[in-house]
Order: structure tokens, then C-alpha cells, then sequence
């Protein structure tokens, strides 16, 4: 099973990973899901193919978006056994979490998920205030791309500069900057979360 100590490493260089990111409506989930998905493809040359899932509600509902991403041929479009999942609400979290293996990395908004500590026992759980980095920064719309960033700095599943490329590639015109701190502020936060882990005083 993963540890913390290889976790920065645990995803680069992978043929085949599978990423699943849950939340609301409402949070850019499926945006999320997207940019990294363009990251893979339009910047790194891998292949990666999308899909998505919505609740009841467009906007408030839990929605989730899957990420494929391989070197070669890609047979099936779905995750069936993600190697990383990213969850952003307690309802995402409860409807899109349970049942993976222990080999997975999970990866919370700290101050919307609270994790069953029971079932997450022994698993490989980060978790970041990603919210509460974007309302700092000035817009909570922006969580999702700090999101972004810190799976970047935590799990290296693309090179941070692609990460850059493809968020700058995605954004509204104007938003930029902003934006671009989100990510930088994730994958800051990750580093530091990382290093915490090592010299033994994170969790």
C-alpha cells in the first residue's frame, strides 16, 4: 500500500491511472475533471478520456467526474478502480468513496468532509482546506482549482507546469492571475503538507 513517505511519486510515470473527483454542483467538479484531462492530453501527450455524473440537482447535488488517463489505448471510458479520489463534499465523499481499495490515495476539502476514520484505517488520507485557501484568496469559486494544485503537489500525476498550462488554457479571459495563484497555492500547500508527513508531524 501507499505511504506517505512515496506518495509524491506514487502516480508519475503510471500507464494507467484512474481519478475520480467528487462534490456539488455548483464547485467546478466537472471543470475539475476537464482541465486535468487536458493537462494529460493537450500538454503532456498521454491519452485521457471524461466522464461525468450529476444527482437530482445540477447545482447543490452531488456530481462527480472520472478521469482516465493511459499511454496506450484506453478500452474503457469508466473508473473501476481508482487510484485517486478527490472529494469535495460529505455527500460526494459518502456516494463516490466507499468501496475503494486499499492501494488508493484519498484526498478531502478539509472543512466539508469529515472522513470515517474507521473505514479510512490503515488507507492513505490527505486532507487540505481547499475552500478556505479560496476565500482567502479572495473567491471560494476557486477551490476547485486550488483543488487542483494540491493533487498536483501531493500525488505528481502531471508536472506542475503542465497543471499551470492548463488551467491558464481553461479559465474565463480575465481570471487569470487569480487563478493561477489558486494552483500555486495548492501545490504549495501540498509540498509543505508532504514534508510535514515525513519529518512526522502531519497526518
Amino acid at each position: 500500500m501507499a505511504t506517505a513517505q512515496d506518495i509524491s511519486s506514487d502516480l508519475q510515470g503510471r500507464e494507467h491511472v484512474e481519478a475520480r473527483f467528487g462534490g456539488f454542483g455548483g464547485q467546478g467538479i466537472i471543470l475539475s475533471g476537464m482541465i486535468l484531462g487536458r493537462a494529460v492530453t493537450v500538454h503532456a501527450g498521454r491519452n485521457a478520456v471524461m466522464s461525468q455524473s450529476y444527482g437530482p440537482e445540477s447545482r447543490g447535488g452531488a456530481c462527480m467526474a472520472e478521469v482516465v488517463i493511459a499511454d496506450g489505448e484506453i478500452a474503457y471510458p469508466r473508473v473501476l478502480e481508482p487510484d485517486l479520489i478527490v472529494m469535495m463534499s460529505q455527500e460526494a465523499y459518502g456516494k463516490y468513496a466507499a468501496g475503494r481499495s486499499a492501494e488508493s490515495i484519498l484526498i478531502v476539502d478539509q472543512d466539508l468532509v469529515e472522513v470515517d476514520e474507521e473505514r479510512e484505517a490503515g488507507r492513505l488520507v490527505l486532507k487540505t482546506p481547499s475552500t478556505r485557501m479560496a476565500e482567502e484568496l479572495g473567491r471560494r469559486i476557486i477551490a476547485n482549482i486550488v483543488m487542483l494544485g494540491f493533487v498536483c503537489g501531493a500525488t505528481n500525476v502531471v508536472d506542475m507546469d503542465i497543471m499551470r498550462e492548463a488551467v491558464l488554457a481553461s479559465v474565463p479571459p480575465g481570471t487569470e492571475k487569480l487563478n493561477l495563484s489558486a494552483v500555486e497555492a495548492g501545490y504549495e500547500h501540498a509540498l509543505k503538507l508532504l514534508a510535514e508527513i515525513r519529518s512526522g508531524g502531519g497526518a
